[in-house]
This record gives C-alpha cells, sequence and structure tokens, in this order.
C-alpha cells in the first residue's frame, strides 16, 4: 500500500475491540484482502475531492489534471480523493474512472493517500469497481450510498450493501454520506454498526449536521472509527467534535488556507481558527451548495488551477452568477 500509516492491527476474523463479529474473510478472498481487512489506516488531515478537467470537446485532460496534480502535491494535505461528486464521476465512464484514479496514484508522491470513489448504484458493480480501483492504485476507495431507489434505502439495506462491498475489498473502505446529492441520510444506527466492520475504517459526513456528526464520533469510539467532514464550511465544528479531518471542495482552490485551518483546529487555537473559519464560509458556499461544481471550476482558473468547463448536462455559470462568485471570495480577502 502506497505511503500508508497503520494504527494497529486485528486480524482478519476479528473484530476491533467491543465490536461484535460481522464479517469473515471468505474461502475465496485472497491472502492480500483478508491483510488488508485488517489494517488500521490513519485517514486524519485535509483532503481536496478534485476535480476532473475537459477539453472544449469534453474529454478529459489528462495534461492539466497532472498540471494541477503537480501543484497539489507541495501543499500538506493528506491525500486526494479522486471521483467524488466534484469529480463529476457519474459522468465519466467506467474506463475513464479508472483512468483517473490510476495517472493519480503515478503522479502524486507515494506518502500522500489516493482515496478513490468507488460507489455505484448496485452492490455488484460497486464490488466489481472497487476492485478495478484497488487495482488502480488506490490506498482506499470512498463508496457512497446507493440512491435511485432511496425510498427502499432503509439500514438494512444499506448495511448489507456496504457489507458486502467491505467484505470483498481489497482495500479499506470508508462510507460517504452527501444527502444534498444522494437526497438520504445514511442513518446513524447504520453506520455504527457498520463502524464494526474491519475493512470499515471511517466515514465522510457532507450533511452538516454537527449534532448528528458528534453522535457518530461517540457512538463509534470504541471501534476507533475516524469521520471526516465533509466541508471546510463547518470544519472547525466538525474538528471541535472530534472529526480527525476533512475532505473539502475549498481545498482545490485554497488549499493552503484550509490546511491552514486544520492545524489550528489540532494545535487548540481555537480563536485564530475561528477568525479564518468565518472567511472561508461565504467562498465555500459558493463552491458548493450555491453554484457547484461549475463554480468550483471557475474558482480554480483565478487561482492558477485548471478547472476547464465542465461535463454536459452541467453548464457554466451565468454572468451574473460569475459576478456573485468573485464578490463572494473578494469581501472576504481571498482574490
Amino acid at each position: 500500500m502506497f505511503g500508508v500509516k497503520t494504527l494497529r492491527t486485528v486480524g482478519p476474523a476479528v473484530c476491533r475491540r467491543g465490536a461484535s463479529v460481522l464479517w469473515k474473510p471468505t474461502r475465496t478472498q485472497s491472502r492480500t484482502q483478508s491483510a488488508a481487512a485488517g489494517q488500521r489506516v490513519d485517514i486524519g488531515g485535509i483532503y481536496p475531492p478534485i476535480a476532473t478537467p475537459f477539453t472544449q470537446k469534453e474529454d478529459v485532460d489528462y495534461q492539466k489534471l497532472d498540471e494541477n496534480l503537480q501543484k497539489y502535491a507541495k501543499i500538506p494535505f493528506k491525500g486526494l480523493v479522486v471521483q467524488g461528486s466534484n469529480g463529476e464521476y457519474p459522468y465519466l465512464t467506467d474506463e475513464e474512472r479508472v483512468e483517473v484514479v490510476r495517472r493519480v496514484r503515478l503522479a502524486l508522491p507515494t506518502d500522500k493517500l489516493v482515496m478513490a470513489g468507488s460507489g455505484c448504484e448496485s452492490t455488484k458493480a460497486t464490488v466489481v469497481m472497487t476492485e478495478r480501483m484497488a487495482g488502480a492504485g488506490a490506498d482506499l476507495v470512498l463508496v457512497v450510498t446507493p440512491c435511485f431507489y432511496k425510498g427502499m434505502m432503509d439500514s438494512r439495506a444499506l448495511v448489507h450493501h456496504f457489507t458486502q462491498v467491505a467484505d470483498s475489498s481489497p482495500v479499506p473502505v470508508v462510507l460517504y454520506n452527501v444527502p444534498a446529492n444522494t437526497g438520504l441520510d445514511l442513518p446513524v444506527d447504520a453506520v455504527v454498526r457498520l463502524a464494526q466492520h474491519p475493512n470499515i475504517l471511517g466515514l465522510k459526513d457532507s450533511g452538516g449536521d454537527i449534532t448528528r456528526i458528534a453522535l457518530i464520533v461517540h457512538k463509534t469510539k470504541p471501534q476507533d472509527f475516524q469521520v471526516l467532514a465533509g466541508s471546510a464550511g463547518f470544519l472547525m465544528a466538525a474538528y471541535s467534535v472530534g472529526c480527525v479531518g476533512g475532505v473539502c471542495a475549498l481545498a482545490n482552490v485554497l488549499g493552503r488556507e484550509v490546511c491552514e485551518l486544520e492545524q489550528l483546529c489540532v494545535s487548540g487555537r481555537w480563536e485564530e481558527a475561528s477568525a479564518l473559519q468565518q472567511r472561508l464560509i461565504e467562498p465555500n458556499t459558493a463552491v458548493t451548495r450555491k453554484f457547484g461544481v461549475p463554480a468550483l471550476k471557475q474558482a480554480m482558473e483565478w487561482f492558477g488551477y485548471h478547472g476547464g468547463t465542465c461535463r454536459s448536462p452541467l453548464q457554466p455559470l451565468s454572468e451574473a452568477e460569475l459576478q456573485q462568485l468573485r464578490l463572494d471570495f473578494s469581501t472576504n480577502g481571498w482574490l
């Protein structure tokens, strides 16, 4: 595994302390899979969920991607999230998804983790994509909740889905809760059950409900479960209730500043952290729930990165949206 820091190791058929046995490797699982399932990776830190640059013809622009990666390698990120929602993964083919991860792993220093989005709508497809992402060099996979039949995605269905994926995954699994995109929240009781699985080591929660996040941290402490904030907008609050890091869209643009906020929180310098957090809220909101990926890609261009166009049906910002985006950054002293 590339650049992985192992926190503690448990046998493949032994759960972490305080956990009931939910998982055992099957006879068909390889020795590598069983070993990977026992490794505890420290995922604490900041990750930008990187954008996928496209050419004007909407092909993946691997040269521009590589240029972005060279710049990100100089920022103290723990790693990168590849093929998350900010990477426009639903609009990429399976082959493109895997190839982007492969290129990122080859270009990125080995001391930085690659967390690859492998979620698909069916469990079977997710299992296959997870194996392909691991084969492309991913250190971990980020698995989003299936949501097309969201009315049927109760705790029973979701626990079954994630358990099947984690059972077969050659690398550790991080759960991904993003209700703004999926229309559903991964239930707390499901997270608590899944935290007992030795190959599920954490959760990225983008919902922003700090009470819920704090409850998950509290209820999963016996399992050494690691929770990542899914946005820079509530990063300080997330650290205050026990999160270990963040996957932050804004880090694509203001990476050093988001990492600075992390360090202020970790060192307990809360007054300075509060001042920085407040200045990051408006630009973060602008590139997430207000204007989304088109705004993120535009802001990347302003700050010396390659955002490029979005893949259709996503559309570029209107002139009014562009002006508002610039205002959200400039009034907080970033432009």
